[in-house]
């Protein structure tokens, strides 16, 4: 089982997060956060924040941003994709739950190289 002490840094994230489905839009996520910008992958992590810290993972300090994370997730997908967004809202979080599921499971075969 993972070590809820221990958290996974962004610099080492990249490597051990490889190979999980959704890994990119995490990394991307991430990465976005930690420059300080709110993006599609970054307000996807932010919707996943508690999770993803149950898992171990290490979030930067977002930015300010109105809550629920999920409405301003949906607002900029509205903007990006008109009607689309809802299907896209649901694929999303589908995807993230996939990661979080996968981290999970690697943290449960005793994988200490999460």
């Amino acid at each position: 089982m993972l070590d809820s002490n221990r958290s996974i840094p962004l610099s080492e994230g990249d490597d051990r997060f490889e190979g999980l489905p959704g890994a990119e839009l995490v990394i991307a996520g991430l990465r976005d956060l930690d420059a300080g910008r709110i993006t599609g992958p970054a307000l996807l992590v932010l919707v996943a924040s508690p999770n993803l810290r149950r898992l171990g993972v290490t979030l930067p300090e977002p930015p300010t941003v109105e809550r629920p994370y999920e409405h301003r997730l949906y607002d900029l997908l509205v903007e990006q994709h008109g009607d689309g967004a809802h299907s896209r809202y649901n694929a999303l979080i589908r995807g993230i739950v996939s990661f979080e599921r996968a981290l999970a499971w690697k943290a449960r075969d005793g994988n200490t190289d999460i």
